[in-house]
């Protein structure tokens, strides 16, 4: 079950400043550190994967309930008090260039993680893929975060922004093997009359064509997306009479922009001589937005096979009363109120290391009892 919100994420302008920085990075250690110990690494990232719960942590640190920047700084505190070695947890990628950085930054985990560094950045890449292509919701991906843990299990965190609006949209994912058939823990963000969703369990027969038209003839494919585009404009009124073709409002609206056939072509092209097997390779191998978008219009005009163009989002419950922990960091809903912000720290910075002396007392009466038992059994013999 997809698990999915809705968040004012405009774009915020300023920094945090480096009192409540400290602030954010001693009380996310001190939350993380808890649930590791409480549930295991693997809960913890399951947990960040819900957006919902992704949304009221940021709020709890002090970030703004309705901010875009509340992704990128929390991340990028995560990144900074995080570690493969001391929560078994690594935060990679991150805003702009940094996300181009997952590859690098897995191979340099490679020797500390039980998984297939080459799958995870194969994971990374698909994920990318398919919140630009797959889904098409008039946002531009600018941050991308990779969370993986020593067994191996992922989490990926990406936002894009919408620069009409200037509002985000973020994209949950958790370890999955399904990448093209409701992959997504959660999307939040506003929700808008229409996008493209061709990831929708109701849209098996989308795919199929999708990957049928990109096996298929790239010259005869072209002819088809012309032909498609000519319907959209009001001509070929022949062939919309005799398949009773129908041109909804919506449809209208998402195909207004021609596509540069020319290009289109050379894509397909490309991707044809690859001859992917299945969409996941389609999409490795260079089908992007614009010809994936071309190929949506055929499928829809000529095929009678479109993808959903309703908008993923939606809305279950409201996570920001969290705001309210220690306030926020542009006074929303009220100044970060430090005293307060301190006191949880020393708390929970008190109780884990309260559980770390048990921990050592109890490893050390076990030590003791397994001496004791070598020499009972070395008296007994």
């Amino acid at each position: 079950m997809r698990l999915e919100g809705i968040a004012d994420l405009p774009l915020h302008e300023g920094k945090v400043p480096s009192w409540l920085a400290s602030i954010m990075k001693r009380l996310s250690k001190a939350i993380i550190d808890v649930m590791i110990i409480e549930w295991g690494e693997e809960k913890v990232l399951e947990r960040l994967s819900n957006p919902l719960w992704f949304q009221a942590f940021n709020n709890v640190i002090g970030m703004d309930w309705d901010s875009s920047g509340s992704t990128t700084v929390t991340l990028g505190i995560l990144k900074e008090v995080v570690s493969i070695d001391d929560e078994g947890i690594a935060v990679l990628g991150g805003k702009g260039k940094k996300a181009l950085k997952v590859p690098e930054e897995l191979r340099v985990l490679d020797k500390k993680i039980d998984a297939d560094v080459g799958e995870l950045e194969r994971a990374s890449r698909l994920v990318a893929k398919v919140d630009s292509v797959l889904v098409q919701d008039g946002h531009t991906l600018y941050h991308h975060s990779m969370l993986v843990t020593k067994s191996g299990k992922w989490a990926i965190i990406q936002q894009g922004m919408n620069l009409k609006t200037r509002y985000a949209r973020r994209y949950h994912w958790f370890y999955t093997r399904k990448f093209t058939i409701e992959p997504h823990q959660g999307i939040a963000g506003i929700r808008h009359d229409v996008a493209i969703d061709s990831v929708r369990s109701d849209r098996e027969n989308t795919r199929k064509l999708l990957l049928d038209l990109i096996r298929d003839n790239p010259t005869k494919v072209v002819s088809q997306i012309e032909m498609a585009q000519n319907l959209l404009k009001g001509q070929s009124t022949l062939f919309s009479q005799a398949f009773n073709v129908k041109i909804s409002p919506k449809v209208k609206l998402i195909y207004m922009k021609p596509n540069d056939l020319r290009r289109v072509k050379e894509v397909l092209n490309k991707v044809y001589e690859s001859n992917p097997i299945n969409l996941e390779e389609a999409l490795l191998n260079g089908i992007g937005p614009s010809t994936a978008r071309a190929l949506y219009l055929v499928a829809d005009l000529i095929y009678n096979e479109p993808p959903s163009y309703e908008d993923p989002v939606n809305y279950p419950y409201d996570p920001f009363k969290y705001a309210y922990a220690i306030g926020g960091k542009d006074g929303i809903p009220f100044p970060v109120n430090r005293k307060v912000a301190y006191e949880v720290i020393y708390t929970l910075e008190d109780i884990i290391e309260k559980i770390k002396v048990e921990k050592k007392d109890k490893e050390f009466a076990l030590s003791k009892l397994k001496e004791l038992a070598k020499h009972g059994d070395k008296e007994g013999s």
